[in-house]
């Protein structure tokens, strides 16, 4: 399964299952991505952290750690 942090800048991915646990996994929902969101990827920085995402009408910037955690197809 892919994840948000293989997605190319350009693309567009729905949310399949976002893997991890407790506070972290929380925090990303908290941030409106959940299962069956769509996320569009708008850029990423040179070294690939982090990554800027528009979900749900808003950008959003990730950490390459919490990228890897959104299973993505």
């Amino acid at each position: 399964m892919k994840t948000l942090r293989e997605t190319k800048v350009g693309e567009t991915v729905k949310v399949v299952k976002i893997t991890g646990e407790g506070a972290v996994k929380r925090r990303i929902m908290d941030m409106g991505i959940t299962k069956g969101t769509e996320i569009y990827v708008r850029k990423v920085a040179p070294l690939g952290d982090p990554v800027e995402i528009n979900v749900r009408g808003y950008e959003l910037s990730l950490r390459k750690a919490d990228a890897e955690m959104v299973e993505v197809e």
